[in-house]
This record gives C-alpha cells, structure tokens and sequence, in this order.
C-alpha cells in the first residue's frame, strides 16, 4: 500500500508540474493513475534492457507509447555488435543482409518494411511507411528506394564479424537454426504510455544464412506484433514461420479479450504451436510477451532460455526468465 501511494504521489507530482503547459494532458495522466494504469514498457531478450532505458525516458515524461518503442528498439538496430538486429546482423546465404520491421500504434496505424537493405534503422522506415504513404508494408528495392527518397542514409550493414561468420558457414552450408542461439532472435517492445495508450514495434535481420528474400514473421502484423487499444498488445521471438502460422500475436491479444492474464495467453499460443508441430517441437522455440490495458504484463515460451525485460514505476528494468512449456 505504501509502495503504492509512493507511486501516486512521484507522478502526480510530474502531472502536476506539465498542467501549466498542458492541462488536458497532465489530466490524463492524473486520470489514468487513479485507475492503477502507469507507464510499462516490455522487450524481448537481453537487450531489451537497454532498449527499455531509451523507451523509459520518452514514457517516464508523459510521451507517446509509439515514440517509445521506435526509440527503444532502434538501440540494438544500432548496435553492431548485435548479430540479429540491425547493423552487423547476420547474411542471408548470399551474404546480403536484409532487415524486417513493422509498428502499430494505438489507432490501428501501421507500417511495415521487409527484405530491406543498407538502412539501419527499418524501424523508423516502417513508420514512415506508416504515415507517409497510402499503403502499410513495402518491401525490397522498393522499400529502399523509399527510405532513400526520405533522407534516410545508405550503409553497407554486413560488418567483418558478420561477413567472417557467413564466409565460415559457407564452407559447409548447413542451414540448421540452433534453439535460443542468437542466430535468429527479434527485438519485439509493447509499451502501455501515461495516458493508457499501446504500442508495439518489432525489428530484426531474421535468420542466419536463410534463403534471399526470406521473411519472417516480425514484420507481419498480427504474427510478430499487434496492438488493440481496447485489449493488449503483444509481440514475438524466435521461429517466424511458427508465430506466422498461428498469427500469433494476434492470437494472444484475442486471448486478453476473452479474458485472460496475458501469461496464460502467451502460453496458451505456445501450446496451439505444440499441438502443431507435435514430434519436431525440439527444432524450433518460440516465444511471447504481452501486457494488457491494465497494465499487467506476462510471457511464455516453448523452450527454457527465453527471457525478456519489464521496466515500470515499480519494476526498474529488470531482465525475467520466462516460463516455459519444454
């Protein structure tokens, strides 16, 4: 109760030094703190940590959950030394690295790139897409030459820690994906803002050494990301061709709408892929995260190894093992 009231009066006290500029939206956020909802911001894997940091600054001053995500993730899409996001991520077997991302806000506005080379931030070009242009996804050259004819900066993306990797495994040519092996993980973030609106975005350079023009499920709304702002949101990780054939994240936000936690509708969409996959489920994992508009959050996963980040008033960006069905 103390640690409650702790919390009611830190962001108060931030409601109330924005109502002189702003008072419909230091009301909002009053508003919405007597009904229990506070900023919360969830990402997958342990970089989602970092991420988390960048988001929490935009939630943490009464921004835009949308703001938020496209912030946080563009973190790892920055980073070379994440090996599947962004620059330095790994090659398709033609040595050409290709990114896939996709953003919902809590309209239902959505945008979405896929097979995208030489941008580093495909976040930020699935956005424009988003509000932009007419449409909702673009993808190859395509996508490119829009990114370039919005002022976006041509990169070569394959760094030498990539190329040596791809330049080794093409002596063999195996294509075999290894669980919870950081050859084919997504950043994936849904953040519930001030004002009780979500948002989600999800980027990555998808699988290791995969056939050239190979998509995944992280760019797909409704498998690897979806948003209802009367519901949840919900992301996922791992093998995208599983989360497509469920459309997954979708499937977990509906799960929120009959009622349930979302742990129980993250792990109740890792079982529906169970029950699919039935002898082979030791060649793949998939996992979910998801939060609700109440704010409560929740994760599951095929295999043991999954993990993710929460970052909220009450939880300081800590990194939790999800549970699993294996």
């Amino acid at each position: 109760m103390e640690k409650t009231r702790r919390s009611f009066l830190k962001l108060s006290a931030f409601a109330a030094s924005l109502f002189a500029f702003n008072k419909s939206k230091a009301l909002s956020i009053i508003q919405n703190e007597e009904k229990g909802i506070q900023p919360i911001v969830l990402s997958t894997w342990r970089f989602g940590i970092q991420a988390n940091e960048e988001a929490w600054k935009i939630l943490s001053t009464g921004g835009r959950a949308l703001d938020a995500v496209e912030a946080g993730v563009k973190i790892p899409e920055g980073d070379p030394k994440e090996r599947s996001v962004g620059m330095g991520g790994r090659p398709d077997r033609d040595g050409r690295v290709t990114l896939d991302a996709c953003i919902m806000d809590e309209n239902a506005n959505i945008g979405s790139v896929a097979c995208l080379e030489h941008i580093v931030h495909a976040i930020s070009v699935a956005r424009a897409v988003m509000e932009k242009t007419p449409h909702v996804m673009l993808v190859g050259d395509g996508a490119l030459q829009f990114a370039l004819s919005q002022g976006f900066k041509k990169e070569n993306l394959l760094t030498p820690e990539s190329e040596a990797e791809w330049k080794e495994w093409l002596k063999k040519s195996e294509y075999k994906p290894v669980t919870n092996i950081e050859n084919h993980d997504t950043i994936g973030m849904v953040a519930l803002d001030a004002h009780g609106n979500l948002s989600g975005a999800c980027t990555t350079s998808g699988m290791a050494f995969k056939m050239h023009g190979r998509v995944g499920d992280s760019p797909i709304i409704g498998a690897g990301l979806y948003v209802d702002n009367e519901v949840g949101a919900a992301t996922a990780t791992g093998h995208g061709e599983e989360v497509i054939r469920i459309a997954g994240s979708h499937l977990v936000v509906e799960l929120m709408r009959q009622g349930h936690h979302p742990e129980k509708a993250c792990k109740l969409a890792v079982e529906r892929i169970m029950k699919i996959k039935k002898g082979k489920l030791n060649e793949i994992q998939v996992g979910f995260i998801a939060i609700n508009k109440k704010g409560e959050h929740g994760s599951y996963c095929l295999q043991k190894g999954f993990n993710y980040a929460v970052y909220s008033p009450e939880i300081k960006n800590q990194l939790i093992d999800a549970k699993s069905i294996i």
